[in-house]
């Protein structure tokens, strides 16, 4: 039976705030290499393949706010990917896990659905596979096989899976999942050896999952069916139907089904357990990354333009400017464009609660980094003042912005990098390196990128509004309205 790779791609890790972003959450982060960590999660596909029958191209399940950037990351992976379900609507791991098993079964028949958050650190691939491999046979008979991690220290931050004795199938029988544990609970699940760490990494049937939501939470289920049935292809997306799954409720897998499973009174369907050891981590606060990343001599974590003096066991992150650190020690350091944060190493669960004050008091902060990406490139808002807006923009090979006008701002193009071809109103014509043209209020026009190469220009907005919702869009090659 072929194995069918869905990976779900919803997550916005606040807790690794202020490097992830409501816009730009942490599984489009590179936080552990040179690949974001959902790239790695697609690039297991190829160890998995090498041990079973797999399904090259992955399911992926993804906010719609992200769809751009979700899809340009796969590309560049080697995985073009014309299955990218947009969810319009956060509403956790269970629906959007029935979606994929809808979209699976729609595909091909009854495939082996291998789930697997997009925002997870996994060092071992091979073992990873190995793991999967392991869980196959107990997965095709009908059973929904989770993978569980060894406790290597008493850990409060993660949910646990109480498990039997290993039978003839090599796997264990999962016999509860337990919430996230008190210190005291957690030291003794740790004690005792029977406890894994729930990993949130399933392998099951389609059919299996939607007889199983439909039996614990079948609201999901009939949402997620009138959302699919009413989908419509767009380029690379299939955009489930809004109304239909506004009214799905949000729920995790692990609450919506999983819990439900050992012991219920379900024929035929069990519920195992492949312990997993890969190099896992769920990297889901500052100190986690700490704990799982290469460290110097001083047990510190650096990246970046970072200078340090004196200082030990601390995490420093840089993405725009020199930070410098003195005589400091188990401290998180992490600096963006337009935000930096310090915290204790031990307090950094509490980020979440900034995240949650800039929101309320309506911080862009919360939601967005200063480098904004869209389908045809990203701009970086530079600089800000009272009637004026300046922008760095860049336009990949081929991308072209939508034809547009403004209500209440002019802007200034002055071309640094590359080639430009401009509309402005009735004329069509090329800019090049330290060229310039002016775009008046109300004039309709489009920037496009003819060349081989990135283009770069420099944009200065001048108007009495500057907010990107004075955007009249009139033909877009991305479908944006």
């Amino acid at each position: 039976m072929k194995v069918q790779p869905v990976i779900l791609c919803g997550g916005s890790g606040t807790r690794l705030w202020p490097l992830s972003r409501e816009q730009y959450p942490k599984q489009l982060l590179q936080l552990a290499g040179e690949r974001s960590m959902l790239q790695e999660t697609v690039l297991r596909i190829a160890d998995l393949a090498r041990l079973l029958p797999v399904s090259p191209t992955p399911i992926v399940v993804c906010n719609e706010e992200y769809r751009f950037i979700t899809a340009e990351q796969l590309r560049e992976c080697g995985y073009p990917c014309g299955d990218i379900l947009l969810e319009p609507f956060g509403r956790n791991t269970a629906p959007a896990l029935t979606l994929a098993a809808l979209a699976a079964l729609a595909y091909e028949d009854d495939a082996l659905l291998l789930v697997m958050p997009a925002d997870h650190l996994i060092r071992d691939g091979a073992a990873f596979a190995r793991a999967v491999a392991a869980g196959a046979p107990a997965a095709e008979v009908g059973d929904v096989v989770t993978f569980g991690i060894q406790p290597t220290r008493v850990e409060t931050g993660y949910g646990y899976l109480r498990i039997g004795a290993v039978d003839a199938s090599g796997t264990f029988p999962v016999e509860a999942f337990v919430e996230k544990p008190d210190q005291q609970t957690a030291a003794r699940y740790v004690a005792d050896g029977n406890h894994l760490w729930n990993s949130g990494i399933f392998l099951l049937r389609a059919s299996v999952w939607l007889h199983a939501i439909e039996r614990f939470a079948p609201s999901i289920l009939l949402a997620c069916k009138d959302a699919f049935a009413a989908a419509v292809r767009d380029a690379d997306f299939v955009r489930v139907e809004r109304t239909s799954f506004e009214g799905c409720p949000a729920d995790s897998v692990d609450y919506a089904v999983m819990e439900h499973l050992p012991g219920a009174a379900n024929p035929g369907v069990g519920i195992r357990a492949v312990p997993m050891a890969a190099g896992w981590s769920d990297v889901g606060a500052w100190d986690a990354l700490w704990d799982v990343s290469d460290k110097d001599g001083q047990d510190n974590v650096v990246r970046g333009d970072v200078l340090t003096e004196g200082v030990r066991s601390s995490m420093v992150v840089a993405t725009d400017r020199l930070v410098a650190c003195v005589g400091v020690s188990d401290l998180v350091v992490v600096e963006t464009a337009d935000a930096v944060l310090v915290a204790g190493k031990d307090a950094t669960q509490g980020i979440k609660d900034v995240v949650a004050r800039l929101k309320r008091e309506g911080r862009v902060q919360a939601d967005a980094h200063r480098k904004i990406h869209r389908p045809w490139g990203y701009y970086d808002a530079i600089d800000a003042g009272e009637r004026f807006q300046v922008k760095r923009i860049v336009v990949k090979p081929g991308g072209t912005l939508s034809l547009q006008m403004h209500h209440h701002r002019a802007e200034h193009w002055v071309v640094v990098r590359g080639t430009a071809r401009v509309t402005r109103g009735e004329e069509c014509f090329l800019l090049g390196e330290n060229e310039s043209t002016y775009i008046p209020l109300g004039v309709t026009h489009r920037l496009e990128n003819p060349g081989k190469l990135p283009l770069e220009i420099i944009e200065v907005q001048s108007g009495s509004y500057l907010g990107e919702d004075d955007i009249v869009r009139l033909e877009d090659y991305y479908g944006r309205g």
